[in-house]
């Protein structure tokens, strides 16, 4: 290669790599500290609520900035005003050194609790004097903190296998505003068997609902076969979302596990003629014993021992008609000489013999000691045979519901005594305990009238509260609750309802909310337990004869 040409290919190279350069040097000098762009907005909001996003922006080079555009970017399955588009497009005027502007953008954020909602805003423009564009982007994420919506299936928590279950798809919204094109999806466990439901599924797993006011909600009622084996967990896992745009966007899940139990049998002893029996307090037990000879030979003159062992025994009132007992004493004895069946029992016999005894009323929980507490019987034959049995006892769960007006909760108020035609506000005030086991899928219920509605006002507003418009009943889902829980310090939740009393009602103390039942499954005795609190009407004050009187 000559000279001449060597120096020729330096300044072409030289060129070229200056140019390059010159672009990097522009494009790096209007970086993003330079070109400064971001997204302001909450971190963190309940579904539903208005977000506002404003864009910033502002040119702190020393360059002007022509052909500006600005694309905003929504977060997925956000609702616009008017049903605007997810992705706007905005050209902007020139930008000057120094110069600084915002834009807002409204939406609401739909979507699950936890998600995370990313908005992203893309500003491109050229130099002055320069024909490429350059670009700056940015993002911001919010977080949804809170879904105002109740979503639970209700059902037992154990069956056998082969029978039928009942679910119970409960659903109320707390949103401010209603809520359309909802739908609701089930998926079921291997081994269970549709049978129906109502209303009726569109194909057995899915249903649609054209809307939710604030303060409604519904009920959706299914049923099947469920198979298993013993000991397997069946999971039901449901959906509740909105359509948009044909995509089908969930706002809350739900899921209950069924275990599959063996039965239980008993067969040499009943309580109160049930081989499974659960008692409570105050009960009065009476125990049947039944012997049988399942040897190849007979047995004489046979001595029976019942020794029993529990605080909540009441040993002053056991007694027996054959058998030989003493008040305050805890066992019985039969001999042969009172019973013919332990005189000679002969191959394949049976014989039975019998007492009863009371138990305490009252035994307040006091510590761990009092969890799971068990009546045992130990039947002994001297020198034969001894077998242990056991009797649970149920948990006491209870329930009270009380009214206000005027109160510290909500400042409930309105015209007291009630007018008719005129709204009258209450709080009502539902409380719960549970004394000595585990206590699970606990559940207080009860109907409102038809001229009472929810106002929406709920205390705590986590509470997992629903309320079916078409049979109008409440059902405030506790949950599982310890032994010993609420008795200290309350398990409550408050709620505002509003009265407009009828003509018929005029001289009268409506009813504000019927009785209230409360509901749960006791884990130790496997029982379902019931407690009821009486019902609340306007005359809140007992001591006043017209003050609850519409007037």
């Amino acid at each position: 290669m000559s000279m001449k040409k060597f120096v020729t290919f330096v300044i072409i190279l030289t060129l070229i790599i200056g140019a390059v350069g010159f672009f990097y040097y522009h494009r790096n000098l209007y970086s993003k500290e330079t070109m400064k762009l971001e997204i302001l907005g909450p971190d963190s909001v309940n579904m539903g609520d208005e977000v506002e996003y404003i864009v910033k922006y502002k040119n702190n080079g020393n360059v002007k900035l022509k052909d500006v555009q600005l694309i905003f970017e929504y977060p997925d399955h956000s609702l616009v005003d008017n049903n605007g588009p997810l992705r706007v497009q905005k050209d902007l005027p020139d930008i000057y050194p120094g110069e600084e502007k915002s834009l807002h953008f409204r939406c609401k954020l739909f979507g699950k609790e936890g998600e995370a909602k990313e908005a992203k805003a893309y500003l491109s423009y050229r130099l002055n004097g320069l024909k490429a564009r350059f670009e700056s982007d940015t993002t911001f994420t919010t977080q949804i903190k809170f879904v105002p919506i109740t979503f639970e299936i209700d059902t037992s928590s154990r069956t056998e296998s082969g029978r039928e279950v009942n679910l119970s798809i409960n659903y109320f919204s707390n949103i401010d505003y209603p809520l359309f094109d909802i739908g609701i999806r089930i998926n079921y466990p291997n081994g269970f068997q549709y049978t129906g439901s109502n209303p009726s599924a569109l194909d057995k797993t899915n249903w649609n609902i054209s809307s939710i006011n604030k303060a409604n909600g519904g009920r959706i009622k299914i049923k099947g076969i469920l198979t298993g084996n013993v000991g397997d967990q069946k999971v039901f896992r449901a959906q509740l979302g909105v359509w948009q745009n044909g995509e089908f966007v969930v706002l809350k899940e739900a899921t209950k596990s069924i275990e599959i139990i063996e039965p239980t049998l008993y067969i040499s002893q009943e309580v109160n003629n049930s081989s499974q029996y659960n008692a409570s307090l105050g009960d009065i037990l009476h125990y049947k014993i039944f012997f049988k000879n399942i040897g190849q030979k007979p047995f004489e003159k046979l001595f029976l021992v019942v020794r029993l062992k529990g605080k909540l025994f009441d040993f002053q009132t056991i007694r027996s008609d054959l058998g030989q007992c003493e008040p305050g004493d805890n066992s019985v004895i039969w001999d042969w000489r009172q019973v013919p069946a332990l005189r000679f029992l002969d191959i394949g016999q049976e014989g039975s013999v019998e007492f009863w005894i009371k138990l305490k009323k009252d035994w307040p929980y006091h510590n761990e000691s009092d969890k799971n507490l068990s009546l045992i019987d130990s039947v002994t034959f001297p020198s034969q045979i001894q077998s242990e049995f056991v009797t649970k006892i149920n948990s006491h769960l209870g329930v009270s519901q009380k009214g206000y007006i005027d109160d510290e909760v909500f400042g409930s108020e309105g015209p007291l005594p009630p007018k008719v035609g005129e709204k009258s506000l209450f709080t009502i005030i539902w409380r719960t305990n549970n004394s000595y086991n585990q206590v699970n899928n606990v559940k207080v219920k009860a109907t409102l009238p038809a001229n009472v509605e929810l106002t929406g006002k709920i205390l705590p507003e986590s509470s997992v509260f629903t309320f079916d418009s078409k049979s109008r009943q409440i059902v405030w889902d506790v949950g599982n609750l310890s032994p010993g829980e609420g008795i200290n310090e309350p398990v409550q939740v408050a709620f505002q309802v509003a009265l407009t009393p009828t003509e018929t009602q005029k001289g009268k103390t409506p009813i504000l909310i019927s009785i209230a039942t409360v509901s749960g499954e006791d884990q130790w005795t496997g029982e379902l337990l019931f407690s009821t609190s009486s019902a609340i009407t306007t005359k809140l004050d007992k001591n006043s004869n017209n003050i609850g009187v519409v007037k």
